[in-house]
């Protein structure tokens, strides 16, 4: 018996009535009347480039064979689509790390606005955080030439001249997001946090009057930046209806205190707060920093590793190096596996969390050893509701522009720019439908 209901049709008890949640059963006409999930954008980044030989697929449009390092992913592979032929711009980590979401190079500590944050402002307005920034390392200090190495802490800048540092203890991430807005001590915090923008902004616009036309253009960016930590505290203290319940209950549960010593833990801890915010819609827009693009992190927990990140990377083709180089890679994509299961797992009617987002997983660099720039590893993942010709290996002309990726991706998302940062030049064929 072929039965179906309507959309409407509520459960009823006494002295309540519940409406019930998306089914199966229902009819198609009910099924267009469900409000549609929101669509998201999630950036995975793994920094010190790949092995390239270890990381270029087999074949191209839908002939085409993992490589070793994407193996862990083979069960996305019809949701993903490996991009190949887009090179970056600059040199070294640092201005390479800070390319990633931005498609141009910083110069004198001045970059260009990353693809996650024109993206925030186009579908962040309705949610508690127009975005998140989270990651797993702390900031390193130094210089690498003439730039900072702590300039490499982040790949997310809400302008070019302010980047936004991730957050890297799971319990303090999970505080900030879900914390109740109406509690006492939230709201002292968010008041606390006002008066000291109120102050700022009142010592900036009175420098502003005795700046040189040069030093108001910066003060006019810095105070951009204080303006969206306005807007966030406000947020934060009345925060908008939400826009889209979760079918799928989430799974509140509060991290440990600290920062887990084990980086399996610490990684897979940082990934659940953040599907957890997606999910509950308390964003759309997520950033994930795996570790410092200029990271030196160790690895020795992996079977046959003995050097840190950053050393291996620069293998000179040595077998030993370029082994454990490529174990760290599939380590890394093995933490993307686990973002995608768990999206994937997470029901919101139309189909999955995941089927309604995109996600840009890849590195700054193609290959450490020389930090070459020239075809990025990347990969995109998802099929931001029915958009993205998922299942393809997509190989673009030699040389194409990293800025004409985001551009192609800000418009998805409906960024009405011509340009993206003034150094892209053009859109992507054969991306989106």
């Amino acid at each position: 018996m072929n039965t179906r209901i309507e959309r409407r049709t509520f459960l009823r008890g006494v002295g309540a009535t519940l409406a019930l949640p998306w089914l199966e059963i229902m009819t198609p006409r009910a099924r267009a009347a469900q409000k549609l999930p929101p669509r998201r954008f999630v950036t995975f980044f793994q920094p010190n480039g790949v092995f390239p030989k270890a990381w270029n697929v087999k074949g191209e449009g839908r002939d085409f064979a993992l490589s070793p390092i994407l193996e862990p992913l083979a069960e996305f592979k019809n949701d993903m689509v490996v991009l190949s032929g887009i090179d970056s711009c600059g040199k070294g980590h640092v201005k390479l790390t800070g390319a990633f979401l931005t498609g141009t190079s910083i110069e004198n500590g001045v970059n260009g606005i990353s693809v996650d944050q024109v993206i925030a402002r186009q579908i962040g307005k309705g949610t508690r955080f127009s975005s998140i920034e989270l990651g797993t390392e702390p900031p390193r200090q130094g210089m690498a030439g003439e730039d900072p190495i702590a300039l490499a802490n982040t790949v997310s800048w809400s302008s070019a001249t302010q980047r936004i540092s991730p957050e890297i203890s799971p319990r303090a991430a999970f505080d900030r997001l879900f914390r109740d807005p109406a509690s006492p001590e939230a709201r002292r915090a968010a008041e606390n946090r006002r008066s000291v923008v109120d102050l700022v902004l009142e010592d900036a616009k009175a420098l502003q009057k005795i700046a040189s036309g040069r030093d108001k253009e910066k003060i006019d960016e810095y105070l951009d930046g204080v303006r969206g930590v306005e807007q966030q505290i406000e947020r934060t203290m009345n925060p908008p209806a939400p826009e889209w319940t979760a079918l799928t209950a989430p799974d509140m549960k509060r991290p440990p205190a600290g920062i887990p010593l084990n980086k399996d833990e610490h990684m897979r801890l940082m990934l659940d707060v953040m599907v957890l915010a997606l999910q509950t819609d308390t964003t759309r827009v997520a950033t994930f920093m795996s570790a410092h693009g200029f990271s030196r992190q160790n690895f020795t927990f992996l079977d046959g590793v003995k050097n840190d990140h950053h050393g291996m990377s620069h293998h000179k083709n040595q077998e030993a190096l370029v082994k454990e180089y490529t174990a760290v890679s599939r380590w890394y994509a093995q933490q993307v596996q686990y973002l995608l299961t768990k999206m994937g797992g997470i029901d919101e009617g139309n189909g999955s969390l995941l089927d309604n987002s995109i996600v840009l997983y890849g590195s700054e660099m193609k290959d450490g050893n020389g930090h070459i720039k020239e075809d990025l590893p990347l990969v995109l993942i998802g099929k931001g509701q029915g958009r993205v010709k998922t299942g393809q290996h997509l190989a673009l002309d030699k040389g194409t522009p990293l800025a004409n990726l985001h551009l192609t991706v800000a418009q998805q998302f409906g960024a009405e720019i011509p340009s993206f940062n003034n150094v892209s030049t053009g859109t992507l064929n054969g991306l989106f439908v």
